[in-house]
């Protein structure tokens, strides 16, 4: 019989496995940690279900974009089957603006939402919260001019991150989470309590900062068809309908 320490221990390793796994492109058990029917990753280059999350990571990975992520502290509240688990993260990606080599390291928190499934705890829905970031050159003889209105297109949470991703060909969603906010702070609160149904389907449709917003064309029912651009640089471009109703 599980209890709530044991529970805890196994959303840690979840949120561990997460990140080496998908880091060393080990692409068969990174897949064990989503949920298998509504596992759904936000992220600021790609929202819509885990499934293809991973195919396009490992497109990305094979041609070379280079995200890794690092992980501090953590804490679960768990309520019965059902939990949210929030782990301190820093997001770190490398690659050329401008013809220039960089380094741009995002630090936040992975905010999930996990259920037990089949005896196993699994990643339901997973939105990072963006607290800050910068920018670095990798070679400190280097010089680099950025664009203040592309940078200003951003968050302060993201907004260099945003910068490189966007520079590198992806299309970046604005307006996702970060430390401060009346609409994040009451979302939390809310997944705090257990994220009944009802609790949840207010945070995935009532939240401006933890919502994926449906598409505004070419919408279909059910899980939607995949629309995939890949640019110049790799870099995916995807569109899915909003992320299924958990119950």
């Amino acid at each position: 019989m599980s209890t709530i320490e044991s529970d805890k221990g196994e959303l840690r390793q979840l949120v561990e496995d997460w990140a080496l796994w998908r880091d060393a492109g080990d692409w068969d058990r990174f897949a064990t940690v989503w949920h298998p029917e509504d596992g759904w990753m936000t992220a600021t280059w790609f929202q819509g279900p885990a499934r293809d999350f991973i195919a396009i990571s490992r497109e990305g990975f094979d041609k070379g974009v280079s995200i890794l992520h690092f992980l501090g502290g953590h804490t679960a509240d768990i309520v019965g089957d059902r939990a949210v688990a929030q782990t301190k993260m820093t997001i770190n990606q490398r690659a050329e603006v401008d013809g220039v080599e960089v380094d741009v390291v995002c630090t936040g928190r992975f905010y999930d939402f996990c259920a037990r499934h089949e005896g196993a705890w699994k990643i339901v829905r997973r939105q990072p919260i963006y607290e800050k970031d910068r920018l670095d050159v990798v070679d400190p003889s280097a010089t680099l001019s950025l664009d203040p209105r592309l940078l200003g297109r951003f968050p302060v949470g993201y907004r260099h991150l945003g910068y490189l991703q966007t520079k590198a060909g992806f299309t970046v969603k604005t307006g996702l989470p970060g430390l401060t906010g009346r609409s994040c702070n009451a979302s939390m609160r809310r997944a705090r309590n257990g994220w009944p149904a009802r609790a949840l389907r207010a945070i995935l449709t009532e939240s401006a900062s933890l919502v994926c917003r449906r598409a505004s064309a070419g919408r279909t029912s059910g899980s939607g068809a995949l629309r995939r651009v890949v640019t110049r640089s790799g870099a995916p471009t995807v569109t899915r309908p909003s992320p299924p109703d958990v119950r």
